[in-house]
């Protein structure tokens, strides 16, 4: 039997091993499927700081590129000087002209003899405003006044103007009224100057597909480089300043270096390979340090999988904005995966997490040392804060603190570099901003975990323990004296916690719901029966076991039904272990010669939490100090030492890790509280 035990028990082992470390092979091949194929300059170096690699000459000629500032502002530059392109259509011109001669033959009523000489007159004039045009801004981009300056297109010659050299419909209409008084014109000048205005046409198009292809012919012109640096010539010294320009020749250095490389079919598959063995290295380190120095959470599949799903969610992301759009990379709030971290564990395995988290991102971001530092630095300050109270306000004030701690150190990194507090440090202080307040995302980012995971927060068991709960307050309404029962025993739990260390929240929380089961036949529960009378008085000894042990699967389903999370039905399972329903089968012994033992044995499992162990501790020591007569301190140690014994000897605790210290400080604290609530008292005079 124990060499099949040892067998089976291999066997688990080796399958959560392996389970575990498909994870981690999971979550290596996603994240190297996620990080940019970029080559990594091998030096690092920044702007006013001394030089602290070997003298560095060129390996090969490169151009001096301009800064993304300076190129991107000529840019502008070149595209201010690109006039708008406005078109002149012949074609209105001739079909206004049309129009005018049959509207004149259709209106005119004067004399024979002198209806060629008005039309002429009146194509004339149109001939002398359309020839210097009536301009459209239909479709202009811009703010039109009569200060611009437009490039005019006639007859495929391009002439600059100003605008005001050309006409609008009202001035033309002001320029018709000007020349027909200028020249005497009384007898049909009414007429006239219908026909012309009528007839008048916008003939000065703008042209958006012509500008936009000029502006991009003026972006082509710019030269995004400054001059050549030749094979060999020094760039920098060991030890000597890097001053705007050397940073600037570096720069230069290192985007040609990683244009070459990345070119290459070779440099592509050693980036690929290279990253791989990275990655791997460092999601093995945390393989290492969980399994040598968190066995706790190591040994807890569910746990296990929960970080390496933090760490995909966190680190996926940055890396997709990385490839993508590198510029926004500080509006990724990295920080949200130290919130979630450190509400489901403890500060060690948050800060270890977080820094592989921190590291994987960095190998991919521009600057790297920089990036780490100020990433881990906001992740410490979302610790510290959240590891004191994990309430739903807390995350509210820690987006304020990342918010403030991302600012203090980039003030500190403007100042020390000697950058400028320009537009670039108004916009990073924007995407600070945006990032602080994506960590709010955190709140249901826990929640998820707790449904997917079935692990519960801090703040979830307070909500649990709160009396006014729906399960609770029917338990205090329909079986008052379990509902008290079940107080002492939280509170008996807590002290116990307190002492051997655990989670505290965790054991009152299942302490207080151990017993709902309670509800489905509260009066067969001595604690609730007001009255003389029993109702096992009327059921034989076995079916009396069956309600008494029946309150824990009915507690299991009660819980259920009220949706409170597995890991306190957990505490609903187990309070009683495979122990004996102990007065029903003492009593069917000496009533019967023969029974079946499993009839009067609760179905399990055992406790296999510290927690859950010093709920049965309590539950049992609290329940039989109530029927005590004689409720002497001696009378107490003894019933504390021997019901808990009698729970060690039946191997009540074997799957648990309680240490026989922890069970010999439980006692004390038992027997200290309860010599407590039932020390003699006075008695008050009448």
């Amino acid at each position: 039997m124990n060499t099949l035990k040892k067998l089976y028990k291999k066997i688990v082992d080796s399958y959560y091993s392996g389970l575990v470390i498909m994870w981690f092979v999971v979550a290596v091949v996603v994240v190297v499927a996620l990080m940019p194929r970029r080559a990594k300059f091998k030096y690092e170096f920044q702007k006013l700081q001394t030089w602290k690699h070997e003298t560095l000459n060129a390996p090969f000629d490169f151009p001096i590129y301009k800064s993304d500032e300076t190129y991107w502002n000529e840019q502008l530059e070149a595209r201010r000087n690109v006039h708008p392109i406005f078109i002149f259509d012949e074609e209105l011109v001739e079909k206004g002209r049309e129009k005018l001669s049959e509207q004149f033959d259709e209106e005119y009523a004067g004399e024979f003899g002198k209806k060629d000489y008005y039309l002429n007159y009146a194509t004339k004039v149109y001939n002398l405003i359309q020839d210097i045009g009536i301009i459209s801004t239909a479709g202009f981009d811009g703010t039109f006044n009569d200060d611009i300056t437009i490039d005019v297109m006639k007859k495929k010659v391009m002439t600059e103007k100003k605008a005001s050299d050309v006409y609008t419909m009202a001035s033309a209409s002001e320029a018709v009224g000007r020349i027909l008084d200028k020249d005497g014109i009384d007898e049909c000048k009414e007429l006239l100057n219908k026909l012309i205005l009528s007839s008048l046409r916008q003939n000065i198009i703008f042209s958006k597909s012509m500008t936009v292809q000029a502006r991009i012919v003026a972006d082509s012109k710019v030269m995004p480089t400054l001059g050549m640096i030749q094979k060999g010539e020094l760039i920098v010294s060991k030890g000597e300043l890097v001053t705007e320009e050397k940073y600037n020749i570096l720069m230069s250095l290192q985007k040609e270096y990683e244009n070459i490389y990345e070119d290459s079919l070779f440099g592509q598959n050693n980036i690929l390979f290279g990253q791989f063995l990275l990655v791997a290295v460092v999601f093995f380190s945390m393989y290492l340090i969980l399994k040598m120095f968190h066995k706790e959470v190591f040994e807890n599949r569910k746990r296990v999988a929960m970080i390496i799903l933090i760490s995909i969610f966190t680190i996926g992301p940055a890396l997709l904005v990385l490839r993508f759009a590198p510029a926004i990379i500080n509006m990724v709030p990295v920080a949200i995966a130290a919130m979630v971290l450190i509400t489901f564990f403890d500060a060690r395995v948050s800060i270890l997490v977080q820094i592989i988290n921190i590291m994987l991102i960095s190998f991919s971001v521009p600057n790297p040392f920089l990036y780490f530092c100020e990433q881990i630095f906001v992740s410490m300050v979302v610790i510290f804060v959240l590891s004191k109270r994990k309430n739903r306000s807390a995350y509210f004030r820690t987006a304020m603190s990342v918010f403030v701690s991302y600012l203090v150190i980039y003030v500190s990194v403007v100042l020390m570099f000697d950058e400028k507090f320009d537009k670039s440090f108004l916009q990073n202080v924007v995407f600070y901003a945006v990032n602080s307040g994506l960590t709010l995302l955190a709140l249901p980012f826990v929640f998820f975990n707790e449904r997917i995971f079935h692990l519960v927060t801090n703040m979830t068991l307070m909500e649990l323990s709160n009396t006014n709960s729906p399960l609770l307050r029917k338990l205090a309404s329909e079986a008052p004296g379990t509902f008290q029962h079940v107080m002492q025993v939280a509170d008996l739990c807590e002290e116990v916690i307190y002492k051997i260390g655990g989670n505290a929240l965790l054991v009152r929380a299942g302490a207080l719901y151990h017993d709902v089961g309670k509800l489905e036949n509260p009066f067969y529960f001595t604690e609730n029966q007001n009255g003389g009378y029993n109702p096992h008085e009327d059921l034989s000894t076995d079916e009396s076991a069956q309600i008494i042990i029946g309150h824990v699967t009915d507690g299991i389903e009660l819980c259920k039904t009220y949706k409170i999370p597995e890991s306190i039905i957990d505490f609903v399972r187990t309070h009683h272990g495979t122990r004996f329903a102990g007065y029903f089968y003492q009593k069917a012994l000496k009533e019967y010669d023969e029974i079946d033992e499993n009839e009067f044995r609760y179905p399990g499992p055992i406790p296999f939490t510290k927690e859950m162990a010093v709920l049965m501790m309590c539950d049992s020591v609290e329940a039989a100090s109530r029927s005590m007569r004689d409720k002497t301190e001696d009378a107490i140690n003894n019933l504390v030492d021997n019901i808990i014994d009698a729970q060690i000897k039946e191997n009540q605790f074997d799957n648990t890790d309680i240490t026989y210290k922890d069970i010999r400080d439980a006692k004390n604290v038992l027997k200290k509280k309860l010599v407590n609530v039932y020390h003699p008292r006075i008695e008050y005079p009448k």
